[in-house]
């Protein structure tokens, strides 16, 4: 059954159809609260609240069969992070990773060729991922699902409710801040 027929046979009394949709969803929706939060307990907590909103707007018959049922739980799981942030009286600060050190590389243990190429891939893509975590919220939860969740630009402005332009532009901003993050800390951002 595909998830659109499981949140219809939930709402028809089949219990065990939610718990399908659950245990298809769970993984995609947490890692992307995760992202957004970066906060374990805050991420486990949104994530029950999301599920206790899909279940709540399920029963009073809030969801129509429109092929899109993955769609609508993204869009649940923003609107929570959005009211969650909104609780919050300012956006904590982000520090880079202690791991995010070049030093290695210089390693003897490194010596072969392909060993090297896999920890120099490895500590761009960290140094990716820090720069990630310094974007504005709103710009961080572009690029990660667009790169992280695989998803197309329509389905991100449909799942943060904007525009296709604002979530293109989004983007935009987020990779030219991330190549002066590069530019400013010297940083090289080619796999070998």
């Amino acid at each position: 059954m595909s998830d659109e027929q499981l949140a219809l046979a939930y709402v028809q009394g089949n219990s065990k159809a939610f718990d399908e949709l659950l245990q298809r969803n769970q993984s995609k929706v947490f890692s992307y609260i995760m992202f957004v939060v970066r906060n374990q307990d805050v991420a486990n907590d949104i994530f029950q609240e999301t599920f206790i909103k899909v279940i709540t707007r399920l029963q009073e018959g809030k969801y129509t069969d429109s092929g899109k049922f993955s769609a609508w739980v993204m869009r649940i799981a923003h609107n929570m992070i959005m009211d969650w942030y909104r609780q919050q009286k300012a956006e904590p600060i982000v520090s880079a990773p202690e791991d995010n050190d070049l030093s290695k590389l210089g390693s003897p243990s490194l010596s072969d060729a392909s060993i090297e190429s896999a920890f120099v891939n490895e500590q761009v893509m960290r140094d990716v991922r820090a720069m990630m975590n310094r974007l504005p919220t709103l710009q961080r939860e572009v690029v990660f699902m667009r790169f992280y969740q695989g998803m197309s630009f329509k389905e991100i402005a449909e799942t943060t409710g904007v525009s296709i332009n604002t979530a293109l532009g989004r983007m935009r901003y987020a990779l030219l801040n991330m190549r002066k993050m590069a530019r400013k800390h010297n940083i090289a951002l080619q796999l070998v």
